[in-house]
């Protein structure tokens, strides 16, 4: 019988087939219309010349204007069918990156966004949660940079808030059940960063926004320099009539030097980046105007989120259709000889300026919250995305006041293939809990620690989680399993371990509401078994009783005995067996202390003397 998430492929790969039929009749159209462009200019520049040559100008110029609005008749077709390829284009590489999420195709996804993380991080780079083949790249659709930053943010939460991270799984909940919305969004958000393939960059736009600008010294020069440009036209039109001596040179001489000295240096700033800004703004009208016009039904959370684009008076397109316009106005700097004809005649640039100073100040307050609604609203449906191509991943339950302190059937780790992904039961029945967890090599220790903790990040992010039930208090997250060394800071791994876990002592005395929710693995690997052993124990007495719980996967089989005399200590252990002389795993969770090892089972197998 197929799963929901078998269904689910299915389901985008009739789609995507779909879609590669209607490319290929798009293409058929585009290319009968580049020909017949073709054929209408060839035919229409011949007919011109020979009414010119045989009728004289006037039928020349009725041939031409038929020409010329037949040609653009078929270039507005033309384009217009090329527009619609690119957007079923879009429309079908979201659809071939649902399936790479879905895969696990890590080929497929787009690279990871570039996320700055501490090294000191309580758990980021030992869940994975960032960089290449991380959660981040798995879950992040988003197409803005920031809204890709908000939802790394949200995944290494240290201090988890319980009704932020209600409201975002009410929201994510809803999105859920809007994939068209979420696709389209998509769709319209991509094609404001189509020519550059990159993330559409916020902060580059909220930089030129936030630039000193003097707007009252810039409406004087206007002032004076639009009243010489009507005396220097009015002087040269009464030149040019005769009887009038040059007197325009001087009052355009007097034009260029206040030009020069009052704009021509200081206020050049504002039109740097004019075309990116220009470009960027209004294909970011697409996305807004989207937001506007979409119909979002009963789905309070989502009209929460998308509020500041439904106030009909504030159209957030509209605002940026008027700097759009001036910010093409600006872009004619770009053609020397035009800037200089226009500039000549009256003050282009000082009113330009001018009126995008006065869009600034109005954008001052509007643009960072439009902004702001817009990436929340792409973490969210990174989220929302997550559930949906993995319909058996269920919302969990965040409860502070929950029986016990963390409860799961059937958990699995997000970033393996569903084909392999084993998933175990899982609960801890009160604080001050510590779990030992030994096995094998290869075992799967070290998974069942990262299940865990990637499973509590999604959690408190507001996304759903791979398990069939799980229900837990808020927690802080603490991790110590990638531990590494620093030739640069001069640190030992051992010396780097030691560190690492005196954080984790330091986090568990914080006086904080949240408890502590800590994975260690291989405690105390980086010194010798003796010291090991006797640090081992230490370290793990003084965790029991704290206010937190957590789990330690090692190989010291020593270290189980502390459950003897220790309620709050439990044992658990992961098998292996030799079958046809090769290991094998079933990556199951059992109760108890480990019953075998199989370290010299390896070297055995890989041919090295075993006395």
């Amino acid at each position: 019988m197929e799963t929901g998430k078998q269904k689910r492929v299915a389901a985008i790969q009739r789609q995507i087939k779909r879609l590669d039929t209607q490319l290929s009749d798009l293409k058929q159209q585009s290319d009968k219309l580049s020909r017949l462009r073709l054929a209408v200019f060839l035919v229409g520049v011949t007919t011109a010349v020979i009414v010119l040559l045989q009728f004289g100008v006037w039928p020349w110029f009725f041939v031409s204007g038929v020409v010329v609005l037949a040609f653009a008749v078929t270039v507005k077709l033309h384009r217009n069918v090329e527009m619609a390829r690119q957007r079923f284009q879009i429309w079908r590489a979201i659809k071939e990156t649902h399936l790479a999420r879905m895969t696990l195709t890590w080929t497929a996804l787009p690279p990871a966004a570039d996320v700055a993380v501490p090294p000191d991080h309580p758990f980021a780079l030992d869940l994975d949660i960032v960089g290449s083949r991380s959660l981040l790249q798995l879950v992040d659709t988003a197409v803005s940079v920031e809204g890709s930053k908000r939802l790394a943010a949200w995944l290494l939460e240290t201090n988890p808030v319980l009704p932020t991270a209600l409201d975002r799984q009410a929201a994510v909940a809803e999105l859920v059940r809007m994939p068209i919305f979420r696709d389209k969004l998509t769709l319209n958000a991509t094609l404001a960063t189509e020519d550059s393939g990159e993330k559409w960059p916020g902060r580059q736009v909220l930089t030129w926004l936030n630039a000193q600008t003097n707007g009252r010294s810039l409406r004087s020069v206007l002032w004076v320099l639009a009243g010489l440009a009507v005396v220097n036209i009015t002087l040269l039109l009464l030149y040019l009539a005769g009887g009038w001596p040059p007197l325009f040179l001087i009052s355009w001489l007097l034009y260029g030097v206040i030009f020069a000295l009052r704009f021509g240096g200081a206020n050049h700033p504002i039109f740097e980046d004019a075309y990116f800004l220009e470009k960027s703004l209004r294909r970011l009208g697409m996305v807004f105007h989207y937001l506007e016009t979409v119909r979002l039904g009963d789905n309070k959370r989502v009209q929460a989120v998308c509020a500041p684009f439904l106030d009909v008076a504030e159209r957030p397109s509209a605002h940026l259709k008027r700097v759009t316009r001036l910010l093409a106005m600006a872009g004619l700097r770009q053609n020397p000889f035009l800037w200089l004809l226009l500039n000549g005649l009256v003050p282009w640039d000082v009113f330009v300026a001018d009126r995008l100073n006065d869009c600034k100040q109005d954008l001052k307050s509007r643009l960072p919250v439009w902004l702001d609604a817009w990436f929340e609203l792409e973490a969210l449906n990174s989220l929302a995305a997550l559930a949906y191509l993995n319909p058996d991943a269920i919302f969990p339950t965040v409860d502070v006041a929950a029986e016990r302190p963390f409860t799961a059937q059937a958990i699995g780790h997000p970033l393996i293939p569903d084909e392999t992904r084993i998933c175990n039961d899982f609960q801890i029945d009160e604080l001050g809990a510590v779990d030992i967890i030994t096995g094998s090599n290869m075992a799967g220790k070290s998974s069942f620690l990262r299940t865990l903790g990637v499973n509590l990040c999604l959690a408190y992010a507001g996304g759903p989680v791979f398990a069939q039930t799980f229900e837990t208090r808020l927690f802080r997250l603490y991790t110590s399993i990638r531990v590494a060394d620093s030739v640069t800071d001069g640190f030992s791994y051992f010396y780097a371990e030691v560190r690492r876990l005196s954080g984790l002592l330091a986090a568990l005395d914080d006086e904080d509401e949240r408890p502590l929710f800590f994975l260690i693995d291989e405690i105390f690997r980086g010194t010798n078994n003796r010291e090991r052993l006797v640090g081992s124990q230490s370290y793990i007495k003084a965790l029991v009783g704290q206010r937190g719980v957590g789990l330690i996967a090692t190989h010291d089989l020593e270290l189980v005995k502390l459950a003897e005399d220790r309620p709050l200590v439990r044992n658990f252990h992961f098998r292996d067996s030799v079958e046809n002389g090769r290991m094998t795993f079933d990556y199951l969770l059992y109760p108890g202390p480990c019953p075998t090892t199989n370290a010299l089972k390896i070297m055995e197998l890989a041919g090295l003397p075993v006395e």
